[in-house]
């Protein structure tokens, strides 16, 4: 034993709270509280841009199981990953399915004209960053070392 704690993860699964939360929270403020859109200015703009982004999630949510099943590693955030996945689209972002999350409060906010996905997206991203992102990143440079931290030295940790 060399007297280095080995970083852990935490009980609760965080990002899928986190953003199940943000969820809920714009919904709720948006039906009691609706917060000035610029919809009638760019309205069809960003209805467009809404669906485009959707489409966007729906790609990264799709190709990033596809890769971590082909790895064979696990989808828990809380779980200690059996491999380093760098590709697919964990070669241009290092959480693919964070930005997915997040991408789907903007898309939705897009879409629906309900300022409050903006803001919680980003609300969202940032917790789950706090919470999560910086704790899994302690346990993959401990468990992969110099191939991880050359990994986070290539490719971003959002976008």
């Amino acid at each position: 034993m060399t007297g280095i704690a080995k970083p852990r993860h935490g009980i609760i699964p965080w990002p899928p709270v986190i953003y199940v939360v943000a969820i809920a929270l714009s919904v709720v403020l948006g039906m009691l509280y609706p917060l000035p859109w610029i919809g009638d200015i760019f309205g069809d703009l960003l209805f467009g841009v809404g669906w485009v982004a959707l489409f966007g999630v729906a790609m990264l949510w799709i190709t990033a199981i596809r890769v971590m099943m082909r790895a064979k590693t696990t989808f828990d955030p809380n779980a200690e990953p059996d491999h380093l996945v760098t590709s697919g689209p964990f070669g241009i972002t290092r959480n693919p399915m964070y930005l997915a999350n997040t991408l789907l409060l903007i898309g939705v906010a897009f879409i629906t004209g309900i300022a409050w996905f903006l803001l919680f997206a980003f609300i969202a991203a940032f917790a789950t960053q706090k919470l999560a992102i910086e704790k899994e990143e302690k346990i993959l440079a401990a468990k992969f070392g110099k191939k991880y931290r050359d990994y986070a030295k290539r490719v971003r940790r959002w976008i």
